[in-house]
This record gives structure tokens, sequence and C-alpha cells, in this order.
């Protein structure tokens, strides 16, 4: 028999009618006895979602504010699903026992991580499974850093045990017992662990898309679905912004060599996006090689000018030394002989941009700094480019049919991708170019 683990998001587990429909699917193939649930997400535009209502809640309380309007909200969520399901799950229990932590000043990642421990809870009622606490097999050390081995010892106590599980994404526990959870998006790295930890045949990702599109439908309407992706590909699109799977949660599988399908709870029949190793996926000669476009906006580029700065012994070390006294994550660092850009998105520059000009002009002495700010991003991703003569020429010259002036060009040593930074005023028009140009 095969192993599949089968992670359902926060939007294919809303409310009561999403329940009903991850029901059906998971009892349509005996092999998906593992099971990893997120916390109910919007079952409608108006709705909320129960982690962010969590984290409201854990501030409300901290500062001694009525967080009692918030604890409704995520009462009335759960009820609903309960109420609906017809399952014998004490749902008063448990909503009790959330106001209690509440009230006794659980930390911040302890209540956070209420909304899949109760939800996988009642999904696991409601499917005839077990529910496992991940806390049990998701393990960290003090200092909050996944403990991969160990992990993977406990989770495969499981496969042994022949039975078939529940399993709550987005936390786990330290050495003390202390909830440590992952950074938003978690349940899909706890997805991704569990099924390399089973060693299973297949990972399953439902979600509310029917896999990856080649470009942003809100940008290109109808693009073209992606069949198959390698696992590179597919963190190069998440990385640039293709945000169905974050690009971290496919490293335990990709490790593994386990193949991972996205697909959609609310059309389950729909083919999906198989993600697959790069030796098994096949290059098809008739296309452009290009696999996909994705790309963000809001990047500042800082250029520093300096005569013979590569002759400078420490000089890069220097300028990285500023970087992270200011807490600043690179982009990119494209160079030549005489200057060094630094692509930085805006995030890592809320507490402005001025004090870090004035300490790399203290410590490097450049003969220039120039900042650029309102840059977007576009990465043409594919592992066929390689393959193919003139990818260059033709993203170039699909830009500059639409006067988009290319400010940046940067390519990896895998020829998996070109990404180019222009104006952000010009970031949807060079989306629909390129695709128009590549994949028409």
């Amino acid at each position: 028999m095969k192993i599949i683990v089968s992670k359902f998001g926060g939007s294919s587990l809303g409310d009561s009618n999403t329940f009903k429909k991850v029901f059906q699917i998971v009892k349509a193939d005996e092999n998906r006895k593992f099971i990893v649930a997120s916390a109910p997400g919007k079952a409608n535009a108006s709705d909320s979602k129960i982690t962010d209502l969590l984290y409201l809640s854990y501030d409300l309380a901290s500062n001694k504010i009525n967080y009692s309007e918030i604890l409704d909200s995520i009462n009335m969520k759960y009820r609903e699903i309960v109420n609906n399901l017809d399952i014998t799950f004490d749902i008063d229990s448990a909503l009790c026992n959330l106001d209690k932590d509440l009230r006794e000043g659980k930390s911040r990642e302890y209540i956070a991580s209420r909304g899949e421990f109760i939800n996988a809870q009642i999904l696991a009622s409601f499917l005839g499974y077990e529910f496992v606490d991940a806390k049990n097999l998701i393990l960290f050390d003090d200092k909050g850093f996944f403990l991969e081995e160990k992990s993977y010892d406990e989770i495969y106590k499981l496969r042994e045990s022949g039975k078939s599980y529940v399993i709550p994404g987005f936390y786990g526990s330290d050495k003390d017992g202390n909830i440590r959870t992952f950074s938003r998006g978690g349940g899909d790295l706890t997805g991704s662990i569990i099924a390399a930890g089973l060693k299973s045949d297949l990972y399953e990702n439902w979600t509310d898309v029917s896999g990856f599109m080649t470009c942003d439908p809100k940008i290109v309407k109808n693009p073209r679905h992606i069949d198959i992706l390698t696992y590179r590909e597919l963190r190069e699109l998440s990385y640039a912004g293709a945000s169905i799977l974050h690009e971290e949660a496919i490293l335990p599988v990709s490790k593994a060599g386990i193949p991972v399908i996205i697909k959609n709870t609310f059309k389950p029949d729909d083919k999906g996006t198989m993600i697959v190793p790069d030796e098994k996926a096949s290059l098809d000669k008739n296309t452009s090689g290009v696999t996909g476009i994705a790309g963000r906006k809001n990047f500042t580029v800082i250029n520093i000018e300096k005569t013979k700065m590569n002759n400078e012994k420490g000089f890069h070390r220097k300028l990285m030394s500023v970087m992270e006294v200011n807490n600043v994550i690179i982009e990119h660092m494209p160079s030549s002989i005489d200057s060094v850009s630094l692509i930085i998105s805006d995030k890592y520059l809320t507490g402005g941009i001025d004090s870090i000009i004035s300490e790399i002009k203290t410590f490097l002495r450049p003969d220039k700094v120039k900042v650029t700010k309102g840059i977007a991003l576009i990465s043409v991703v594919g592992r066929g480019m390689i393959k193919h003569i003139g990818v260059s020429a033709k993203l170039f010259n699909a830009l500059a049919k639409e006067n988009i002036n290319i400010q940046m060009i940067i390519q990896g040593s895998s020829e998996m991708n070109i990404i180019v930074g222009i104006d952000e005023k010009d970031f949807e028009n060079a989306i629909k170019s390129i695709y128009h140009a590549f994949l028409d």
C-alpha cells in the first residue's frame, strides 16, 4: 500500500462545508492515512483567519485589554463547524481551555498554535482517525531550530503503527515542552516534514487553486497551467512571488526525493501541478524553455561606486557588516569592477535608509552612493532555458517593444532563471509582454 500525506490549508478547512469536501477527498483514496490540518481560514471575503484572531487575542490579553469580542468570533467559527458536522467532539471544553490559556498568559506561540490544535482534533473526529499532537513529532532545540533527525525518528513510529492520523500543522515543541511555531505558512512545512519522516510515496498539498499557473492570473487572463515543475523551479518561482507554496516548504521532501502535487479542494478532479526531482522532468523541445514568470514590487537599490573597489582588502566584508548590524537582508548583489549594487526589499528598510547610507560612507569611503526606490524584480524561470538559444535576447526584445527600461539584469550560474529589475510602474505591462513572448 502506498503512503500519501495530505495537507489541507486554511481555505480547505474554513467551515463545515469545506470539512465535508475534505472528508470526501480523504475517503476517496484508502492510501490517505496521514492528514495535516491547518487552522480555519477565510470561508468568505468578509471572514477572518483564526490564526489572525488568535494573535490579536494574545496581543489584547497581554496588554490587559478586553478580548472577549475576538474570542466570541473564534468560538462562533468553531461551533459552526462542529454543530454542522454531527460529531461528538467536546468543543465547549476546547474553547474554555483557550480562554483559560489567554487569562493565564500562555506564550504567543502557544496561543497561535491553538488554531491548528483544535481544528485537527475536529477533523480527526470527523474522519474517524486518531489525533496526534504535533508537539510530540515536530521537535525544536532551545533556540527554536528544527531538529530534523529526532523529529523523523518520532514521525516514523506512526508508519509502523499502521493506524490513520490527523496532525496539526504550524508548530512543535522544544525539549522543555514549550510550543514553538514555524513562520506563517508553516503548515506546508509541517506537511513536508511529515511526508519526509514517513518516507511517503507522495505529498499532497490541497489548497484553493488547481496548481501553478505560468504567471499571475490577475495580470494575464487565463494563463497556461503548469503540469510539471521541478523542485528547483518551484523554489525559484515561489521566492520570486508565486505564493501557492512557500519555497522552504519543499526542502524536506526534495531532500528525500518525494514527489509533491498541488491540488484544489474545491475542484478535486482538476489535474493539479506535480513537483518532481530534476532528473524526472523531461524537456519538451517544442517549448520556449520558460516554465513560469513571477515577480515582486517594493525593492530599493543602493549602488556604491569606488575606483579599484575589488583591490581593496575587506571592502565587501565591511559592507556586509553594515547590513548585518542594521538587520538588513540582501536580495541580490550584482557587481562590476568599480561598483556594487545592493537590492533590498523595502520591508528591511522601515527604520530608514539614511543611517545605513551614513554608515556606508563612514566605513567604506565610496566615491558615490546612489539610492533608487520603486524597483520591481521579475524572474523568468525554466529548466529548459539552458537548452534554448536566444532566451535572453527574446526577453529583452519583448520589454524593448513596450518601451520598458531594464535597470539591472541578474542570472544565476545554473541558468535556471533570468531576473530583470524595472520601474514598478511597468510591472504589470512587463509581465504581460514576457508572457506573450514566451508562453502565448
